[in-house]
């Protein structure tokens, strides 16, 4: 597979991958997964052995370390798979949640060529200053403060240049590792790593294009038309595009800077529940929210409101999953294991059979324990891990858009509890999930329902006539098939088919032993005897052949 990567740069950048993931201790799966027969092939060697350095550091550790090491591509994969809970276990979300995106600053003048392109000018004759040292640097994209000629600050997100060309070779490169893995590691494959590899590439191509990331932020604000509480900053379209967006700096205190809230006198208990409202809403109400709510992301405003930004990672979570969630938490709250076990059941993706029985046990066994445990004194963030805890035991995962509402929901109760201790997710929680079970059931949205059901039943009956002549007429013509299959019924066919091979070739074997006993045993002396002599020693060559066939197959047929 390693034979079809198309360019020298693929193959160096996939010398530099093993090299760090050897450094860090996982010599072994560099080899499992094929990579050392791919370099031995494309010239290089490598000593394979693992640093006694690493011996000491955990493997959530050691993965975060190679993953920072191999640069801005696997520090956004590392990143998603922070937000994947439902596959991986809390102490790897929690090691990866470490990831940092910030590294050094490119030199202005490296950057300058770009901005100047993009702006069509140069900054100075579009700004009336520039701050040519960063605000902040990231793997992506680096951030300066500027001034418009109103004196409105404003700040410039520019992407680093020549960074698209690294991340498409990587990504490349991630595809094949991913599909290889899944091929040649069993132990691997539960993770689904083509699927997340293929959901990662998505949300990356989608980070990189800072235009789309503006419409994100227009969108929410939007949303939210009328409430004070959040500000989104205002985008400047003139000066936005694929590689640069111009926004409006927000002034206001960041959102770790928690003693700077204490001495602006803000109420950190107001600030936690103003927050809270807004992920709510952006969630269970308009199904579009911002996944990454971190405290960087955050700034608190005079008058109590909350700036975000940032709109590069965003969810979506269509009507009827929203529905769900709400049964979800509203299940969680009232605890009730059945309504539970119920809406996982419908979301879990995973591979074979499920046992329904032990799973709707395992619910009721989970939800049991919070009996009697007063609304405040819940957890929301620890109940949604334990949740997908039990999805991940029972070999289940949860859809995308999903894992990045339980990672936004978490992250939300991480940072309520920084602001206010005795937050309470759950209480905050419930006047929206009784709002959104409301409206659903409410005499406007069952009439939309209805009237969405009645035309596609007027729909199907108008297309009925159609299709039941399509049918008649292939019927008559002698062109209507049917076609049955069943799984038990073409295992044994197959079997039996395995079985009729082998015994025509015993067949074809004792046949071929007595044959050759007839021939050598006809042959006298004089040259045809000879030939006679050579025709019997091949027959019994080909029953020997034959034979071993036999036993081969009959082995790896048992070991299946």
């Amino acid at each position: 597979m390693w034979e079809t990567l198309g360019t020298v740069r693929d193959l160096g950048r996939l010398q530099e991958i093993a090299s760090v993931l050897i450094r860090y201790g996982f010599g072994d799966m560099v080899r499992r997964i094929g990579l050392a027969g791919a370099l031995e092939k494309a010239g290089r060697l490598l000593h394979w052995h693992d640093p006694q350095a690493m011996a000491h550091m955990a493997p959530p550790e050691r993965v975060r370390r190679a993953l920072e090491d191999l640069g801005p591509t696997f520090v956004k994969l590392g990143q998603v798979l922070a937000t994947r809970v439902d596959l991986l276990p809390p102490e790897w979300i929690a090691e990866l949640g470490k990831l940092q995106n910030a590294v050094p600053a490119l030199p202005f003048e490296r950057v300058r060529p770009q901005l100047v392109e993009d702006l069509g000018a140069e900054p100075e004759a579009v700004f009336a200053r520039l701050e040519q040292v960063p605000l902040a640097a990231a793997s992506l994209a680096q951030t300066h403060r500027a001034w418009l000629a109103d004196g409105s600050a404003v700040v410039l997100k520019v992407r680093r240049p020549g960074i698209r060309d690294t991340v498409e070779a990587d990504l490349r490169l991630l595809a094949r590792l991913a599909e290889i893995a899944q091929a040649q590691a069993p132990d691997l494959r539960r993770y689904r790593p083509t699927q997340v590899v293929h959901e990662f590439t998505l949300s990356l191509r989608r980070e990189l294009d800072f235009a789309a990331e503006c419409r994100n932020a227009e969108r929410i604000a939007a949303n939210f038309e009328g409430h004070a509480e959040i500000v989104v900053p205002k985008v400047y379209w003139q000066w936005t595009s694929e590689r640069l967006n111009v926004q409006e700096c927000l002034a206001g205190i960041p959102g770790p800077d928690l003693a700077a809230v204490d001495a602006a006198g803000m109420d950190r208990r107001q600030l936690a529940m103003t927050g809270a409202g807004i992920v709510l809403k952006m969630v269970l109400e308009d199904g579009f929210f911002h996944a990454d709510p971190h405290p960087g992301n955050i700034f608190y405003l005079p008058g109590g409101r909350i700036g975000v930004i940032d709109f590069g990672m965003v969810g979506r979570v269509s009507a009827q999953r929203r529905y769900q969630i709400v049964q979800l938490l509203h299940g969680l709250v009232e605890r009730e294991s059945g309504a539970v076990a119920d809406v996982l059941l419908e979301w879990g993706e995973g591979e074979g059979e499920i046992d329904e029985s032990r799973l709707h046990a395992d619910i009721g066994a989970f939800v049991d324990q919070y009996r009697g445990v007063p609304l405040k004194d819940l957890r929301m963030g620890t109940m949604l891990t334990d949740v997908t805890t039990i999805l991940r035991d029972h070999g289940l995962g949860l859809p995308p858009d999903l894992a990045l509402m339980v990672k936004a929901f978490l992250t939300l109760e991480g940072m309520g509890r920084q602001l206010d201790p005795d937050f309470d997710m759950a209480g905050a929680a419930r006047p929206y999930v009784e709002r959104v079970l409301l409206d659903r059931w409410s005499p406007r949205a069952l009439a939309r329902r209805g009237r969405r059901g009645l035309l596609d039943a007027l729909d199907l009956a108008g297309d009925m006539p159609r299709e039941l002549r399509r049918l008649l007429r292939a019927a008559r013509r002698g062109r209507l098939h049917m076609q049955m299959e069943v799984t038990t019924l073409k295992a044994f066919g197959e079997q039996v088919d395995r079985a009729a091979n082998r015994l025509t070739m015993g067949v074809v074997t004792a046949a071929l032993v007595i044959g050759s006993s007839i021939v050598m045993h006809s042959a006298g002396g004089g040259v045809p005897s000879r030939w006679l002599l050579a025709l019997g020693v091949l027959g019994f060559v080909g029953a020997a052949l034959t034979g071993l066939w036999i036993l081969l197959s009959i082995w790896r047929s048992g070991r299946r």
